[in-house]
């Protein structure tokens, strides 16, 4: 990606594409990309926040003490752990990572809700998820 200004526009090639930009557009872009990067996506049990600093956190939907959250470096740490699972994972498996009580279900669930994962429940008690692909 390269960005230049050129007189009151500015010009940005992303992918050998070259377009021309108003200082105005040019910030609005920024801002949608900001918006786009950093927010909060819900789902029916739980919820991932992109944070500014690049980390993710999995969090219980609707919760509001740090007790119902698990934070990672990046989402790239939590697809990592999700490809060293098992096909068929539940709870108790995420304890080999050092996850303890709820959260480990909280991850099952995230794992089953979240469309970037390839996966679903396979039971509901006990709790197991499973991957699809």
């Amino acid at each position: 990606m390269d960005v230049e200004p050129d007189g009151a526009d500015l010009r940005v090639t992303v992918g050998g594409e070259t377009i021309e930009l108003s200082r105005e557009d040019a910030a609005e872009l920024r801002d949608a990309v900001g918006d786009a990067l950093t927010g909060r996506e819900e789902f029916f049990r739980t919820a991932g926040v992109h944070r500014e600093d690049g980390s993710y956190v999995v969090e219980r939907r609707g919760a509001d003490s740090a007790g119902n959250s698990v934070v990672f470096e990046s989402f790239a740490e939590l697809r990592g752990l999700f490809d060293r699972l098992p096909e068929t994972f539940d709870a108790e498996t995420l304890s080999a990572d050092g996850f303890t009580g709820s959260r480990r279900h909280m991850l099952v669930r995230h794992f089953a809700e979240h469309p970037q994962f390839p996966c679903t429940l396979a039971s509901r008690n006990p709790l197991r998820g499973e991957k699809t692909s």
